[in-house]
């Protein structure tokens, strides 16, 4: 389609959860809810529209080594955007990705920059490796470099300990949070143990990553700090794998995981239930593949959330959270058409009939 065709899009336009209207129509690659007058090539879809589905736990650039050449990364904005996924909050890369945002036909990307981990505490060549003292001054660089989002590892496996520890001193998260939020960055934190999160609520995060040690006595916490969690259910259900996988070297490790594990579902509804804010993130990159945004808000469901809020995580929840349009007036048409209403199964985010990017009917 060229950008001069105007595409009207009919049926079930979901604007909002509450806000469902009959038509929209693309103009140059922008919404409109007004029906053009002099239009000259007029085509038209039907079907139930959601604004372009958001992973807000991806990683574009990142294979199971580090790194990934271009052409593989480009298959996988590809892979993300086959299925619905047209916003992507990219929660570290080592991969200079600004290519993308040159090409029309890939998803938008808000990127935090590169993993921020610990000295030998994360997965090899995936993130910067430092010490406390360097803290702020890195979070400093990839606030700079990226769109306004930080990444920090909070926690991993101590070996000497063999458990689960956090990575940082209090001191040092105090000052590195500071000052991302000083230079216009919010912080989010990968986090499995429960010993890592008071003190990076504390100083201040925006958002954790997992989330798989969230206590009741630490969600009170979240609450009155307005602290999101991004749960990557899908990615959680490896740590029995992974356990299996450490249970010689690291007992206690193992333990803990499926721990962690068989109570991911009563983790997520407990802070879903006193108001923690929930989003989707598949964690797609490293090990996992792209394109799981549909698996992640099932399971969502299976954890309990209401099947509308589980869509308005990936969808208009999402995009308000992350400071980016929907369905709106004037916005670049990002959307997805469906062939059942999703609200009433969520299932059907699997099945995309159309895919709109920048007004661009793609598949």
């Amino acid at each position: 389609m060229s950008d001069r065709t105007v595409l009207h899009v009919k049926g079930r336009i979901l604007v909002g959860p509450d806000d469902v209207r009959d038509e929209l129509w693309i103009v140059d690659g922008r919404i409109s809810y007004d029906r053009p007058l002099a239009a000259r090539d007029i085509r038209t879809m039907s079907g139930w529209v959601l604004p372009g589905l958001v992973d807000a736990h991806c990683h574009v650039g990142l294979g199971p080594h580090g790194p990934v050449p271009q052409d593989v990364a480009e298959k996988q904005a590809l892979t993300d955007r086959e299925a619905g996924t047209l916003l992507i909050r990219d929660a570290g890369s080592p991969s200079d990705t600004r290519w993308i945002d040159d090409r029309q036909d890939l998803p938008k990307i808000i990127r935090a920059g590169r993993h921020i981990a610990r000295t030998r505490r994360y997965i090899r060549d995936f993130a910067w490796e430092i010490e406390p003292e360097d803290l702020v001054a890195y979070v400093a660089q990839e606030a700079r470099r990226g769109d306004g989002w930080v990444k920090l590892v909070g926690d991993w496996i101590d070996r000497e300990a063999g458990d689960l520890a956090p990575s940082w001193p209090r001191d040092a998260i105090e000052a590195a949070i500071a000052e991302a939020h000083r230079l216009g960055a919010r912080v989010t934190a990968h986090c499995f143990a429960e010993s890592s999160l008071r003190d990076l609520v504390e100083s201040g995060i925006d958002c954790i990553e997992h989330a798989t040690g969230l206590t009741d006595d630490l969600i009170p916490l979240f609450v009155s700090r307005g602290v999101a969690i991004v749960p990557t259910l899908v990615n959680i259900a490896t740590f029995p794998m992974l356990a299996d996988g450490g249970e010689s070297r690291f007992p206690r490790w193992s333990a803990h995981m499926r721990r962690l594990h068989e109570r991911r579902y009563d983790t997520v509804r407990n802070a879903y239930d006193a108001g923690i804010p929930v989003f989707v993130g598949t964690d797609a990159g490293g090990t996992l593949p792209h394109g799981l945004v549909a698996a992640e808000v099932a399971e969502l469901v299976t954890a309990g959330i209401p099947p509308l809020e589980a869509l308005s995580a990936t969808t208009w929840g999402a995009r308000k959270w992350l400071g980016r349009p929907g369905l709106e007036e004037g916005a670049a048409a990002d959307l997805v058409v469906y062939e059942r209403d999703p609200r009433t199964d969520v299932r059907v985010l699997g099945a995309p009939l159309r895919v709109v990017l920048n007004g661009r009917v793609l598949g």
